[in-house]
């Protein structure tokens, strides 16, 4: 009889370590997507929340150590989940409203102050579900001795793939976020409830915990409307789509469409409607077939005056043509066909042919961005214009002074231009404008269109005044030769635009990464063995994980939407790995140095997969990638705890160790590697990595990494 009450108590517990694993990956998930809405979609900020999720994790995983020697309760387990589930809604309406209060809507927002932002905001919630997994084991074996620490994380993984999966392919299309948050959490509330009832006789604080934690999703739902209210204007339109947030704020009947944070759009922007058509449109003397990769109000009016025959508008999320029309931030013409798909996806894709290709981008300060200021696009937009076509594009400008940064990326979108066309000028201004040919370019904007009897407001009256020759040959004399070029998989804007994200905020990220390098030295001194190799497996799991997302943006373009499934598949991964490793555990070290071989094969391969078959590469191969190398690393824990002796502290250690090193390489990867170093050598950075781990593995000394160190 008691067997039987302490396998329920197990079946339960497993239970509601499901439900935790469901919800705390929605809510992972759900808060990446929030910061990218808020934050400008920038890749970094990923980034950063990873790092910040994951050693917050780590942290309250360790925080459980003093409690192995100590009785855990069923009645804690319960509150302890409880206060999770509740925490989830809150972070939610705390990022948003404490952005609102201390940022500057659509405002740039530096890295201490985005690291500080998202940490405040997510730390409780963190503390407590890294707390929770080894709790749950705790509570466990006071009723089961030599309960598995595998099972438990079996389990979890289990609830974190269902979790993605449910998110990824169901809530990222239906709900709002906080639907999604709140519709998570009901799992684990009828989970914690059949628990403490099941457990004890009395049923009174079972209800109230129900009752408070559905009185807060409730609450959180019904004022979800109020939490997006912007700061200055008036919010006059909201949706979330699976490419990102769209807002539209009124102010002073003025309608500025937001697109993840960051102002995409004006009703009221004539002057850079008639720069970005009319200096490349007045280049050519015949202008037939159009290509806008993305557009705004007053641009298709501008360009219907060369009388062409075609104008394609592509745009990638449908949700955002349908709000320009509906706002009348741009005008419906017969003559323009709109496309919805990813520019440069089309471009690779399409036979048509093109007298210009015009794009109305944003700074290349993402690698979604990027990905059209690189040499491999420049080529495949060489293939699709005509013989005198034109390629037309621009970034920030400047007034008098060019700052150092400035002219780094300026020279290396210029030299990475003139590596595919022959003729590629520049005109200064607000923006500068790059305009690329295979025929002879002018800087006399105003003489062409007089010419070709086009009219114009802003051009006609102001070009002459403000873009002098001596302006544009001042320019160029200060070009940089030498600086490198930029390309897909050595991003060297973006690691510019890094630089310059820093120097606007007068800040640098070494005295941060010292601490952390200080924190992880005096880390490795209490470590074991196979701890470190733990450390490792999760620092190779996160750096490929940030590799694949960062690939993804520069094949396809639309992260925002495929976050959450290459986020789960490689949680997926990992489930089969646990499985497979538990039945091999007792061949011990000989399996942990096998799948560490074959991690680095396995990245081995993504480097030749990458340099040779880049353009015949599509995401279910990375995706597929992803899974084996999140198998062989899952192959590694339950070996890893096996070796420990499986006991709690042990069992505490290790989920501790995995976690840590995830963030570490979360960080690594993508704020120093990838930036500075590009794909292939991060790639490389990883294979460094998992030989370090080897020859740890296969040194004399079993007991102290102190010692490990000084014996190699």
């Amino acid at each position: 009889m008691k067997k039987t009450i302490k396998l329920k108590i197990d079946r339960l517990i497993c239970n509601v370590v499901v439900a935790t694993g469901v919800a705390s990956v929605a809510t992972q998930l759900l808060t990446i997507r929030e910061f990218l809405s808020l934050l400008n979609g920038n890749e970094f900020v990923i980034a950063i929340i990873l790092f910040n999720w994951l050693f917050l994790g780590g942290l309250g995983t360790l925080l459980a150590g003093p409690f192995s020697k100590k009785n855990a309760s069923v009645k804690s387990l319960y509150w302890i989940a409880t206060c999770l589930l509740i925490l989830a809604p809150v972070q939610l309406i705390a990022i948003r409203k404490i952005h609102s209060l201390i940022f500057i809507h659509g405002s740039s927002v530096g890295f201490y102050p985005t690291l500080a932002y998202s940490l405040f905001t997510i730390t409780p919630y963190c503390l407590l579900l890294g707390f929770l997994l080894p709790y749950s084991l705790l509570v466990v074996r006071s009723q089961i001795d030599n309960y598995p620490g595998t099972r438990i994380y079996i389990f979890d993984n289990v609830g974190d793939i269902f979790g993605g999966a449910l998110f990824s392919f169901v809530l990222v299309y239906f709900t709002t976020p906080m639907q999604a948050v709140c519709f998570t959490q009901v799992p684990l509330l009828i989970a914690l409830y059949k628990l403490y009832t099941s457990v004890y006789n009395v049923k009174f604080p079972a209800i109230t915990g129900f009752a408070l934690g559905l009185l807060v999703l409730v609450v959180a739902l019904m004022n979800e409307a109020s939490t997006l209210a912007p700061h200055n204007g008036k919010l006059a339109y909201y949706q979330e789509t699976p490419y990102g947030r769209i807002q539209i704020i009124e102010d002073q009947e003025q309608f500025t469409l937001f697109q993840n944070g960051r102002p995409t759009f004006s009703s009221q922007n004539l002057n850079a409607a008639e720069e970005v058509i009319h200096y490349p449109l007045s280049q050519i003397d015949c202008v037939r077939h159009v290509l806008l990769i993305s557009a705004e109000k007053s641009m298709i009016s501008e360009v219907k005056k060369y009388n062409p025959i075609s104008i394609d508008y592509v745009e990638l999320d449908p949700a955002i043509t349908d709000v320009q029309f509906r706002f009348g931030l741009l005008e419906k013409h017969p003559e323009m066909k709109v496309i919805h798909q990813d520019g440069r996806q089309y471009l690779a894709q399409t036979n048509k042919k093109y007298d210009a290709i015009i794009l109305n981008l944003p700074e290349p300060d993402t690698f979604q961005t990027n990905r059209f200021f690189t040499e491999q696009f420049f080529s495949i937009a060489r293939q699709r214009i005509q013989e005198n076509g034109i390629l037309s594009f621009s970034v920030k400008g400047f007034d008098n002074y060019i700052s150092d940064n400035e002219l780094q990326k300026i020279s290396s979108i210029y030299r990475t231009a003139s590596q595919v066309f022959s003729q590629v000028i520049l005109i200064p201004g607000n923006r500068i404008f790059f305009l690329c040919s295979e025929s002879p370019l002018e800087t006399d904007i105003p003489g062409l269109l007089e010419n070709k009897k086009i009219s114009t407001s802003y051009i006609s009256g102001y070009y002459d005044g403000n873009i002098t020759l001596e302006r544009i040959n001042r320019l160029n004399h200060q070009l940089l030769p030498s600086v490198p070029l930029n390309s897909d998989f050595s991003p060297h804007l973006v690691r510019i635009l890094l630089d310059e994200w820093f120097s606007i905020f007068s800040t640098s990220p070494v005295l941060f990464v010292l601490i952390l390098s200080v924190i992880n030295i005096v880390y490795f001194f209490f470590i074991s063995k196979e701890e470190f190799v733990l450390y490792t497996t999760g620092g190779f799991t996160m750096g490929t994980e940030i590799l694949v997302i960062f690939a993804f943006q520069i094949f396809f373009g639309y992260i925002y939407l495929q976050i959450g499934l290459i986020i789960t598949v490689f949680l997926a991964g990992i489930l089969p790995g646990a499985f497979y490793g538990e039945y091999l555990r007792k061949r011990g070290k000989q399996i942990l140095v096998f799948t560490d071989m074959m991690l680095i094969a396995l990245m081995m391969l993504f480097i030749g997969g990458i340099t040779l078959f880049s353009n015949h590469l599509s995401g279910n191969v990375f995706l597929a990638f992803g899974f084996v190398v999140s198998l062989v690393c899952g192959c590694q824990f339950p070996v890893a705890l096996h070796l420990q002796g499986g006991t709690k502290p042990a069992a505490i250690k290790m989920f501790s160790a995995d976690l840590i090193g995830a963030a570490y390489g979360t960080l690594v990867t993508s704020i120093l590697l990838i930036p500075f170093a590009g794909i292939l050598w991060s790639a490389i950075g990883l294979i460094l990595l998992k030989t370090i781990s080897l020859i740890i593995l296969n040194s004399k000394h079993e007991t102290c990494f102190k010692t490990k160190i000084s014996n190699i």
